[in-house]
């Protein structure tokens, strides 16, 4: 019996995951690991910690194989995507902390840009709005901040990676310092795309770019398709050494796994944010109402003919995105901050033990606002209470503020693609709660599915190296493999859709702007 191991280090823990030729899971294994609050507004790792995790639930997957008298094929790595990384390309040792995605230190610093008005040429290179979300500024940030990096950088001593970038380094680098020299420095199109740095119609580095945000062309990793072999793993890291064959940002990978190869398919990730992707096919979508245009993929093989037919050479494809940066994290303070529940499988039984909000509205901008408002100075805000709220009625609150961010985005990408959506796909953690994606139907007047296996974005990894392996033919036979588990239907009048959500954005206005200045 054959496997693919796909590797999915995602924010708040590390995950591996082993897919049979069925697409459906042989085995998992996970760990969570630590986050760091140094300030308020900031969010790091320990890039340690990060890649011990990931090594461990590899080795625990790699034995449940063999318990199982099966073969790894490959390996695909998905990975939290825009997080930061710089090590030492000698000892493999980072110079700092990463600095994570929902870090927001450099919100000034972009704002400085803006008041340039530098903002408009960035986004037409780079797709992606001006904002301390993506990597640019977080990397600045390091080579300005931590003594003797910039010096460092600049004489090629240094590796800059996204976390896919780091997991590489460390499964082709060995288990100790002497076989660094043979440690791969690389990234592929979808992670690169994210960083700010990378021109989405060149699919390269910019050097305008690069010289705008101070960045040292030395430090980048090379561009390689997200799928194809690209090297193997070192045999002191996993016992032997696997081709490495797939890799792709996280979003991207969902989106791959939930067999959106058609433009105008669109799926919603509910992790630790939200994350809207719509398959826009083989040429970059402008978006006017605050949404990303990113790289879904470049060069795997089997994707649509359409596809195929793209004027660029890795036949890539693109997609509109929509990020919200609290997704199940707004459950998590629900238990870890309020802490009104004690499990996170608790919520939605005591959400659903009232009838509504009792017109209660939870914005949870507590590192900002994402799509399409893209204000870095909100703040959470709990809005609408009366001496009869109770903690029922704020966690079903907490549920609805999930559903109706992504009725937001929705909204805004039928806007720039032109298309009516006409379903939406759902994957992640919290699709497992069946009163939030009836919530979520309600609020977009379309269907929701969850499909049969909701491991979606170690799936998109998994099909990336599968097919760069052979292990699938192409794609038809991935999109065979994808079926519904529940299909949940609109009840809610248009009336009272219309209702809820010129509240929320009242409450979402009220949100806006709290904060004065940033870090």
């Amino acid at each position: 019996m054959d496997y693919i191991l796909a590797l999915d280090q995602g924010t708040t823990s590390s995950r591996a995951v082993l897919f049979d030729r069925a697409g459906q899971v042989a085995a998992l294994a996970q760990q969570e690991f630590a986050q760091i609050f140094p300030q308020p507004g900031w969010v790091e790792h320990d890039p340690r910690a990060i890649w011990r995790t990931q090594r461990d639930v590899a080795l625990q997957a790699l034995r449940q194989a063999q318990q199982l008298g099966g073969t790894i094929v490959a390996i695909g790595i998905t990975n939290q995507r825009e997080t930061t990384l710089l090590w030492d390309r000698k000892t493999g040792e980072p110079v700092a902390n990463a600095i994570v995605w929902q870090d927001r230190r450099t919100a000034a610093q972009c704002d400085a840009l803006r008041a340039q008005g530098l903002d408009a040429m960035i986004q037409a290179k780079t797709g992606l709005v001006l904002d301390a979300y993506f990597s640019a500024t977080k990397l600045r940030w390091m080579l300005d901040h931590v003594p003797g990096v910039r010096a460092r950088a600049e004489a090629g001593e240094l590796a800059f990676g996204t976390v896919d970038s780091w997991l590489i380094w460390n499964l082709t680098g060995g288990a100790d310092a002497s076989t660094r020299a043979q440690a791969l420095h690389l990234t592929d199109a979808s992670n690169a795309s994210r960083t700010l740095l990378f021109n989405l119609h060149t699919l390269q580095w910019d050097d305008e770019l690069l010289a705008l945000f101070h960045i040292p062309r030395a430090v980048l990793a090379q561009v390689v398709a997200s799928s194809g072999v690209l090297g193997q793993s070192h045999p002191s890291v996993l016992g032997h050494a696997i081709p490495i064959a797939g890799v792709a940002g996280d979003q991207q990978a969902a989106t791959f796994g939930q067999g959106c190869f058609e433009p105008g398919m669109a799926k919603n990730t509910y992790g630790t944010g939200c994350f809207m992707l719509m398959n826009v096919g083989c040429v970059a979508v402008p978006s006017r109402n605050k949404l990303l245009s990113t790289v879904a993929w470049a060069g795997p093989e089997g994707v649509p003919a359409e596809t195929k037919a793209s004027r660029n050479p890795a036949a890539t494809c693109y997609a509109l995105e929509g990020s919200v940066f609290m997704g199940g994290a707004t459950v998590q303070w629900l238990r870890d901050g309020l802490q009104i529940i004690s499990h996170a499988n608790e919520v939605e039984v005591l959400a659903a033990s009232v009838a509504d909000t009792g017109d209660v509205y939870l914005v949870p901008a507590f590192a900002g606002l994402g799509a399409p408002h893209w204000d870095g100075f909100a703040r959470g805000t709990l809005i609408g209470m009366t001496r009869g709220t109770t903690r029922a009625h704020i966690a079903r609150a907490a549920l609805k503020s999930i559903a109706l961010q992504v009725a937001d985005i929705f909204e805004a990408m039928a806007a720039d693609s032109g298309i009516a959506l006409q379903e939406l796909r759902v994957d992640g953690g919290a699709c497992r709660n069946n009163l939030l994606l009836q919530m979520q139907a309600d609020l977009l007047g379309v269907p929701v599915l969850r499909p049969r296996v909701t491991e979606t974005t170690a799936l998109g990894a998994a099909y990336l190296a599968g097919l760069a392996t052979g292990f699938w033919r192409d794609a038809s036979e991935i999109s065979e493999q994808w079926a519904v588990d529940a299909r949940f239907i609109p009840t809610m009048s248009v009336d009272a859709r219309m209702t809820m959500l010129e509240r929320w954005r009242k409450a979402v206005q009220r949100s806006r702007a709290w904060v004065d200045n940033e870090p």
